[in-house]
């Protein structure tokens, strides 16, 4: 409250040249540790944190010594630890500081989740970045951003950065300044633009036509034979085949985009495609809690629209009877028109849709579960039939338990493995949605 209360105060151009100095100013208190790193910086609306994540497996079963940080969690060489900030991008002294413990635990590489608001707020100036990867763009933080070209072109000054950069050199070696799109994207040629040393662009055959982009910075990395099941995806790469056991196509975007990375970072397509097989799916992140019932129970992150409709593209891939979705929104301006795309999205995918508490801040939440639940009762969903409006996160999740039937899957999304819940007077309670699902089943089964 105290900070929405001084921007409205302060002019936005102080503001901006607040955050700017104190970028500075965390960069040198530190050292500058990232000019003792090969930084990756990974952007885009889904998949950032599940795409650091498998990078940083994938460079880890290449003997690599590798931290990084994201939305689901940090690491520093051995030491990982849960993000419970509700932050993707921490502020600048706390990320230089991690910069800084990676250095001084021998890690090579930091891989930073780089988010827009990040940005927006200079919280990448003072990092050199060496790579930059581009995910996917749909539309989100439109009103933060005023607009859907204001958040492109935030996203975009992160690749504009990495091309301003220092070259730097390790063992004798230059490291050029790198990007990764994902060229599959509508918007890939805008991340193409930058004058950066090297282009990559990866996707899947049959999708848009990377080998068209014709430049000599340019080189394509097409996946050909893609085959998605229930149990894992397959595809290959230059004649070398690939084994990918989080299901999906997005996390087959993901597993890509971060082999791709490794490709440019001279690794041997075999080697990654050996690391490729040994990735685990990441928390939160279509994870499945197993405590002995007779139903499927999925905890995802996804939060917006389109990760929505990734979630039930991959749900269609796995048997089951009946979907029974656990969904909300988030307040405290977090682009209030999604609300009602949310509960449109889950009336015509689920079979049963209990709309409840997610991250309100400050707006009554109510409000929130209303605008949902409206909507979804508007795309044919009946009160007290296919929809229920219940507050309590924890009651909404054991209603879900409680009319699971043998085969059916339960859906639980918006916060993933998130350790808190944002409410009122910027306070954060305890919460796990994974924890909430056990007691739920634990209740059923009277297990202990």
């Amino acid at each position: 409250m105290v900070k929405a209360f001084v921007r409205k105060l302060v002019p936005e151009p102080v503001i901006s040249v607040y955050h700017l100095v104190f970028a500075h100013l965390a960069a040198a208190w530190y050292g500058h540790p990232s000019e003792e790193l090969i930084v990756i910086g990974v952007t885009g609306t889904n998949g950032k944190s599940t795409t650091v994540n498998f990078l940083g497996r994938l460079l880890e079963h290449m003997a690599e010594k590798v931290g990084w940080t994201t939305t689901v969690n940090f690491k520093v060489g051995q030491r990982e630890w849960v993000n419970d900030q509700k932050m993707t991008m921490l502020g600048r002294f706390q990320t230089q500081k991690l910069l800084r413990e990676m250095v001084d635990a021998g890690c090579r590489y930091a891989i930073v989740e780089t988010s827009s608001q990040g940005v927006a707020q200079f919280r990448h100036v003072g990092i050199n970045y060496d790579v930059v990867a581009f995910t996917n763009l749909t539309p989100e933080h439109l009103e933060s951003h005023g607009g859907f070209e204001n958040y492109k072109k935030a996203k975009g000054r992160l690749f504009e950065h990495c091309s301003e950069g220092c070259e730097k050199t390790f063992d004798g070696v230059a490291v050029p300044k790198t990007a990764v799109v994902n060229v599959d994207d509508e918007h890939a040629p805008f991340f193409l633009s930058f004058a950066l040393d090297r282009q990559y662009g990866f996707g899947f055959e049959g999708k848009r036509r990377a080998e068209d982009i014709g430049s000599s910075r340019f080189t394509p990395v097409i996946g050909r034979h893609l085959e998605l099941t229930g149990s894992c995806s397959t595809w290959s790469v230059d004649h070398t085949a690939f084994h990918l056991k989080p299901i999906g196509l997005f996390n087959a975007y993901n597993a890509l985009g971060a082999a791709t990375v490794c490709r440019a970072l001279g690794f041997r397509w075999d080697k990654v495609a050996e690391a490729v097989g040994k990735l685990g799916s990441v928390p939160g992140r279509l994870e499945a809690i197993d405590e002995g019932q007779p139903f499927a129970l999925l905890v995802d992150y996804a939060y917006e629209p389109a990760a929505l409709n990734a979630v039930y593209d991959t749900l269609a891939l796995l048997p089951k009877k009946r979907i029974i979705h656990v969904t909300g929104s988030a307040g405290g301006g977090r682009d209030t028109w999604r609300r009602a795309e949310i509960g449109r999205l889950a009336a015509e995918r689920d079979d049963v849709v209990i709309v409840t508490n997610e991250d309100p801040y400050d707006d009554p939440p109510l409000q929130i579960i209303h605008m949902v639940a409206d909507a979804a009762k508007a795309a044919g969903k009946v009160d007290g039939e296919t929809l229920f409006r219940i507050a309590d996160r924890q009651e909404a999740i054991n209603k879900a338990v409680a009319l699971a039937e043998v085969g059916d899957l339960v859906l639980i999304t918006g916060k993933g493995c998130e350790p808190v819940m944002a409410v009122a007077d910027g306070r954060k309670i305890p919460w796990d949605d994974r924890a909430a699902a056990r007691k739920a089943i634990h209740q059923l089964l009277k297990l202990p």
